[in-house]
């Protein structure tokens, strides 16, 4: 008598252990049940009571369920935190209150369940420079440097950067000081997205150039922009908006301000393991006349030397329709540097 009660107990026991795990349906009629962990770039990981800790695709999966709450991302952003039920190919049902009437979702909406907790975001950034010096027939000093700073959230994005340059060389014949070149530029933006593609953006820009006359040039201005693509290889954005551009040159005195749309690209992109192009480009014309516009534009190749040293050559091109009177238009400079990513 005691055998059959104590085979009655097992079967019970086993059978409620049975009802209280996870199970997921595969596609070829085979089923699985145990714990769902994690799933995440559509690999579900999944602890079974017989082969320990697996991986499965999701498209392998015809349905599944749980006997406890989970979190389940959808690719809409919707969350949900209760327990899965089994429902038709492809699909899942959760409990809407009423038994003959669960709500259905595709397989195909998830983005993740139980995804580990998000890190937290942290400036990262960069800092660059070089330094020449040459004594002898000629004596000339150099130097330049470039700063660069960003932070990224699910929400935003803030991003700054700075760039300065100075030349100095020694006339042979009155053995004066004369300076060749004194400039320094600072820019920073932030983007709130709306959504994972299109977001809306403030931005400003500060510059100053000895040499071409340039007492300063401020630009304050805000638009929407659109990120097509965002990953560690390639990152590209656009965006369109208005700015308030104001200019200033030490040899006039009447200084120039004006609205101006603002239209530009950002482009990041590894081109190997260890180079990396990255590109912008900002172009304001006048709204008044479109003829009148200034044009900035940097081209940078950096090169791992190490894990956080690299080699960087920075090509920036400034283009003014209205430049200083007996000045040119067109201004290139060109940096050539070792850096340090942080």
């Amino acid at each position: 008598m005691s055998r059959i009660v104590f085979a009655v107990i097992a079967c019970v026991l086993a059978c409620s252990l049975s009802v209280r795990a996870d199970e997921i349906h595969f596609r070829n009629g085979d089923r699985l049940s145990g714990q769902i962990v994690r799933l995440t770039e559509g690999k579900l990981v999944f602890k079974s009571e017989l082969a320990g800790e697996i991986t499965v695709n999701l498209k392998d999966i015809r349905t599944f369920r749980t006997a406890a709450p989970i979190e389940i991302h959808l690719k809409d952003g919707t969350v949900l935190r209760q327990p899965v039920t089994t429902a038709e190919p492809n699909a899942f049902a959760i409990s809407t209150g009423e038994p003959l009437r669960p709500q259905t979702f595709e397989l195909g909406s998830i983005a993740s369940i139980n995804p580990p907790p998000k890190p937290q975001p942290k400036w990262t950034g960069s800092l660059s420079g070089a330094v020449s010096s040459t004594h002898g027939n000629t004596t000339t000093e150099s130097v330049t440097a470039s700063v660069n700073v960003a932070r990224r959230s699910e929400k935003d994005r803030t991003t700054a950067a700075a760039d300065y340059g100075k030349s100095d060389r020694e006339d042979p014949d009155t053995g004066d000081e004369v300076t060749t070149e004194d400039w320094w530029r600072a820019r920073a933006q932030y983007d709130y997205f709306f959504t994972k593609k299109f977001f809306g953006f403030g931005n400003a820009r500060y510059e100053r150039d000895d040499i071409a006359q340039l007492d300063r040039r401020v630009v304050v201005g805000g638009g929407a922009g659109y990120q097509w693509i965002e990953t560690d290889a390639t990152a590209f954005s656009t965006g369109l908006g208005l700015a308030s551009l104001y200019e200033k040159f030490d040899n006039q005195d009447d200084s120039n301000s004006e609205l101006s749309l603002q239209m530009g690209y950002n482009l990041n992109k590894r081109l190997w393991q260890s180079l990396r192009f990255i590109h912008d480009l900002t172009y304001y014309p006048s709204l008044e006349e479109f003829s009148d516009y200034y044009l900035t534009t940097t081209g940078e190749l950096q090169t791992n030397l190490t894990k956080s040293l690299f080699a960087s050559f920075k090509v920036i091109f400034n283009y003014d329709a209205s430049p200083a009177p007996d000045q040119g238009s067109t201004d290139v400079k060109y940096l050539l540097g070792v850096g340090w990513t942080f």
